[in-house]
């Protein structure tokens, strides 16, 4: 008989058993109406599009562009409520879940639910507990098609109770993102409307229109046809059997750079330069190598074995709707792939052996790879710099309290500048090192403490290393100096220097040195840190892994956040390092301060730079403002740059709000100017909240500083996650700047939002959303996708 520790250990497990029974149980049962009513239920019956006849209702031309402006503004990512995904066809005939994605309490790692990855038909998504929005019984009549079909119902629920025109809406309904979910199988549909009429799709939103009802119920009735996918064009295909021979090649060499260019890449919509259409693709791995079907192999990620004796790597269409918090674009194209040539495939070394993907090689980039040169790593990273650090805002987390509280609000992020020197002294240091810059996420199941104390003191062991390698450099005539810092090279590459913003439970990043003020924090990234980010909170973090995986994650963060905090800490005089630091981290204790600056990682050698005041941090930022001007992204232009003068001076006083007020507001908020006879000037109020420090876990609210925060305002859409809209005329600044300004309570902020806003009861909201969103496509075609309502307020 199993011992008592033995059974501790899979009573998790039993428990996610007898769960997934009982649900079973009850979904079935509440089939049974809709099998009295319709006949069987049939689990195949969308295991296939089915071609529309002559008279039936275009899906791709009448009904997923009504899908895309007004359910996958909710209904995308992994937070879709109920996984119901609404971005695709498949998506829809997928169905829902009861089941969550995001649990950071469960003790074994969940099985994964990725579209077009884990299971390939409907029928085999019901075998992992999912169930049918639309209508899968024997009986396909009309009237059977809108009865049985939970899509259907819930749209008509919405029209048989509609939002109020004014004011918030119902108290009754929940909209905090961890609001217990209302997932109604089958039957259970009857009840649920009972229960919650406000309860109709869109949720918490206006209705659709009569006529995109009419238009949806058409096609529902008519059994959900859809046209098969269109494929590429000969241009595309012709450069995807390019791209796929050269990522290809059977020599090591090119087998391992494959797998290095795989691994950070597979988050990226890949798009071909001379492709007008802008079609983009995913990278995966195959066991078929190019000229064959692609057979996805569908690892937990993209490190884990994948189980066949050679991988290659494919290309395949993207087939959901490009939805903002998960776009990624890459562009490929011949100067590309010479630089990556010129990189990894010409210089003269050699690669004797593949590495593996046991756990303790994955979880070591730097091992795994350690035949590559550092230089092209370095290279690769740093050519698309803001990609790379997007992977960690825009990869697995679509909602990320546990992994964005680890970063401040607003800051700056420069790079240690690559070269001879630095490269050779880089390889060296990590060929001594690489076994200190293991990272606790090599597992989906991980413990929660002794993970934490070992990696702990790798990181300690690595900080005494890199200190001692720093000063030594420094005294062999190494000046520490604003040529550590990369300034693009001669290519001028805008990534040189990037702004990233939390926003709470999200965040962005974009090109370029964004607000009209100097951040509290700023960071330098040389390769090491570079690459850790990425592979702890990309390449190797699985979304569906226990609470251990997810915290050792956090937790870890902390230090990459520190390590980079500490190289632009290095830049300024010696004398003034530990006073920022400690303005940093106010509150801490000395050895969480000394882990930034003082302790393992320090540098007794003072910087180079010639400083005028005692305020150095600040002349700091005021330099490489200067070094990256020439660098600037025109994409979020500085309100100073704004040629209207009136509107320009209005929008810097509204960016000068500071303070307490600001807490009333909210983390994103995008304002609509209005002139008459002018379009409508759009821009993103982004608040920086202050903080005393944060390196504290769940104590977040203790360390707040509201006296402290600030507004970034930029032109267009900035931020995937608006919580609020607000529509001015250009008359109406002042009033509305002075109301922010002024903002002391909840009252305050309600009739605040009676005059501005565009609440969700507001009949015109969704005329205001479709305008911001063809607004945001015309002004950013690359970057545009659409936008996330689920954080939208009921204010």
């Amino acid at each position: 008989m199993p011992n008592s520790a033995s059974m501790r250990r899979r009573l998790p497990l039993l428990l996610a058993v007898i769960v997934l029974f009982l649900s079973a149980c009850a979904t079935l049962a509440s089939r049974g109406k809709f099998d009295e009513l319709f006949g069987p239920a049939q689990p195949t019956r969308f295991d296939q599009r089915r071609p529309p006849a002559p008279n039936d209702i275009s899906y791709t031309q009448a009904v997923q562009p009504i899908l895309d402006k007004r359910c996958v503004v909710c209904h995308a990512c992994y937070d879709a409520p109920c996984q119901l995904k609404t971005t695709s066809w498949e998506g829809i005939a997928r169905g829902a879940s009861k089941a969550q994605v995001y649990d950071a309490t469960r003790l074994r790692a969940g099985e994964p639910t990725r579209l077009y990855v884990d299971a390939d038909k409907a029928s085999q998504w019901r075998d992992k507990g999912f169930f049918p929005v639309l209508n899968e019984q024997a009986s396909q009549t009309p009237e059977a098609n809108r009865t049985a079909g939970l899509m259907h119902r819930l749209l008509s629920l919405k029209q048989q109770h509609p939002m109020p025109t004014s004011g918030t809406a119902s108290a009754e309904l929940d909209f905090s993102l961890e609001r217990a979910q209302s997932c109604p199988a089958g039957g259970e549909i009857d009840a649920y409307e009972q229960r919650n009429p406000q309860g109709g799709m869109p949720f918490g939103l206006p209705g659709l229109t009569r006529a995109e009802h009419e238009t949806l119920t058409r096609w529902l009735e008519q059994g959900a046809p859809a046209e098969p996918e269109i494929g590429p064009s000969s241009l595309v295909l012709q450069r995807v059997t390019e791209w796929e021979r050269f990522f290809n090649g059977d020599s090591l060499k090119e087998q391992l750079f494959a797998r290095y260019a795989y691994e950070h890449l597979f988050l990226a919509h890949l798009y071909f330069g001379d492709d007008t259409q802008r079609q983009y693709f995913k990278l995966v791995r195959s066991s078929t190598p190019p000229g064959q079907p692609v057979r996805d192999l569908a690892t937990r990620r993209p490190v884990d074995e994948p189980g066949v004796p050679r991988v290659y790597y494919r290309f395949v269409p993207e087939r959901e709707s490009i939805v903002a918090k998960t776009h990624m674009p890459y562009r490929l194209d011949t100067a590309r792939m010479a630089r990556w040539r010129s990189l990894f495939l010409q210089p003269a070394y050699t690669v004797e052996r593949l590495p593996g993907y046991e756990a303790q090689d994955a979880a070591n980039p730097f091992k795994t790879f350690e035949a590559l040169p550092v230089s092209a790593r370095y290279s690769f990273m740093l050519d698309e710099a803001e990609f790379t650090i997007m992977g960690f805002i825009k990869g697995p987390v679509c909602r990320g309290q546990m992994a964005l509280d680890v970063i401040d609000d607003r800051f700056w992020v420069f790079f240690m500048a690559p070269s001879k020197v630095y490269d050779e002294a880089m390889a060296h240091q990590l060929a001594r090192e690489a076994d200190l810059l293991r990272l606790p996420t090599g597992s989906s199941n991980t413990g929660l403490i002794a993970p934490w104390v070992h990696y702990a003191e790798l990181e300690k062991g690595y900080l005494e290393a890199k200190s001692k390698a720093l000063a030594q450099r420094a005294k062999a005539g190494g000046r520490l100096d604003l040529n550590m810092v990369w300034d693009g090279g001669s290519e001028r590459n805008p990534n040189a220097s990037l702004t990233v913003m939390r926003h709470f439970d999200s965040a962005s990043v974009v090109k370029g040195l964004v607000g009209e003020q100097m951040p509290k924090t700023a960071w330098v990234i040389g390769y090491p840190l570079l690459e850790r980010i990425h592979y702890l909170l990309v390449a190797l973090y699985d979304v569906y892994g226990n609470v251990g995986h997810q915290l050792n994650s956090r937790l870890y963060m902390d230090f990459l956040r520190m390590e980079g905090e500490f190289n632009f800490l290095v830049l300024l005089p010696k004398d003034q390092r530990e006073a920022v630091r400690d303005a940093w981290y106010r509150g801490d204790s000395l050895s969480t301060r000394q882990q930034v600056y003082g302790g393992a990682a320090r540098l007794d050698e003072d910087s180079s730079i010639r400083y005028r005041t005692k305020d150095a941090k600040t002349e700091l930022l005021g330099m490489l403002t200067q070094r990256m001007a020439p660098l600037s992204s025109a994409q979020y232009p500085a309100l100073r740059q704004e040629p209207d003068a009136a509107l320009r001076a209005q929008l810097l006083r509204l960016a000068a709000v500071r303070g307490a007020s600001l807490s009333w507001g909210n983390e994103i908020s995008v304002l609509a100017v209005e002139s008459p006879g002018q379009p409508t000037r759009w821009f993103s109020l982004l608040r920086d909240t202050g903080h005393n420090s944060v390196s504290y876990f769940l104590r977040e609210k203790a360390q707040l500083r509201p006296d402290e925060n600030t507004l970034t305002v930029v032109p267009g859409v900035l931020g995937a996650y608006p919580n609020a809209f607000y529509r001015v005329q250009a008359g109406e600044l002042p009033a509305f700047t002075q109301a922010l300004g002024k903002l002391a309570s909840e009252a305050d902020y309600a009739a605040f939002s009676e005059r501005f806003a565009v609440r969700r009861t507001n009949p015109g909201f969704w005329a205001f959303s479709d305008a911001l969103l063809t607004s945001y496509a015309r002004e950013q075609p690359l970057a545009t996708g659409l936008l996330d309502y689920n954080r939208l307020e009921n204010r």
